[in-house]
């Protein structure tokens, strides 16, 4: 994985501290045109992989990728799956059977529901593998060598202590797209005692990080973890959302050898040029 990450909030009116800077975003990157700009930006920095959620715009941005090969011929996507808000947002429009119908074949709704059988009853491992290929089909002919399960899905599973979803999830992206999985979470601790009970050695987990326990469940349990176990941690979130001063905060990340990759979302080539300017600083000047 690379040591810089580039994330896709801001493009989508995501700001945790601000509402006011959240609608200027999703005004501003209303047009898809404003957020290749940007992406542009941090590639010409050389942050050549894109970590993003499967949102419907970036059918928009992946479809802009392919249609310039030589301009981005070493430009990887990191897709967080699945969109949540996307498939709720459909099933408030078309209702639950024909939010199905969206990424189900038709003769497997056909045989789902044949003979009075409920989709209520259709496995949710079943379920999955569906869901996995729907979001996939997004990022046909793009490098996607790491696959994650939003937090969203990751913590509802981690709560329900349906672990045997994670082990399939697992299996599947790598039979399937040949790539390695990561876990998006809010609750890291917990969730690496689970996949190591699973037996997912060595996991790439994505979790906030930062020194003031901003989305973090235990911020001294994080530390331990960073500096006891065996994973790769990719920190998010590290400028606590805009509550930390960049220096400050890439200093405190850097601080643990073990993290991998840190992912950060900007707006603009100068804010992208400075948060990449203190990783590879802090990154070669530890405490």
């Amino acid at each position: 994985m690379d040591r810089i990450l580039f994330g896709d909030n801001q493009f989508f009116g995501i700001n945790h501290l601000s509402e006011e800077k959240a609608r200027s975003q999703f005004i501003r990157f209303s047009d898809t045109a404003n957020i290749i700009k940007v992406i542009d930006s941090a590639y010409d920095l050389n942050i050549k992989t894109f970590m993003c959620t499967t949102h419907d715009r970036i059918r928009e941005i992946c479809s802009h990728v392919r249609s310039n090969p030589e301009r981005y011929s070493d430009f990887k996507i990191y897709p967080c799956m699945p969109y949540a808000h996307k498939y709720a947002n459909m099933y408030t429009e078309l209702g639950a059977i024909e939010t199905i119908k969206q990424f189900m074949p038709g003769s497997l709704i056909g045989a789902v529901v044949k003979g009075g059988i409920m989709l209520a009853q259709f496995d949710c491992i079943s379920m999955m593998k569906l869901l996995v290929d729907a979001e996939m089909r997004l990022f046909e002919g793009i490098q996607t060598p790491v696959v994650f399960l939003q937090n969203v899905v990751t913590d509802l599973i981690l709560g329900l202590q349906m672990n045997e979803f994670f082990v399939a999830f697992s299996e599947y992206v790598r039979e399937k797209y040949s790539a390695e999985v990561g876990f998006i979470t809010m609750n890291m601790p917990l969730l690496l005692d689970t996949l190591q009970g699973c037996g997912i050695r060595n996991p790439i987990v994505c979790s906030s990080i930062n020194k003031i326990g901003f989305r973090m469940s235990d911020v001294k349990a994080y530390e331990r973890a960073l500096t006891e176990r065996e994973f790769r941690p990719i920190a998010m979130q590290v400028l606590a959302a805009g509550a930390l001063k960049p220096s400050e905060a890439i200093e405190y990340v850097c601080r643990f050898s073990n993290i991998r990759s840190i992912l950060f979302g900007a707006s603009s080539y100068d804010h992208i040029k400075q948060t990449k300017e203190l990783v590879e600083h802090f990154s070669n000047h530890k405490p």
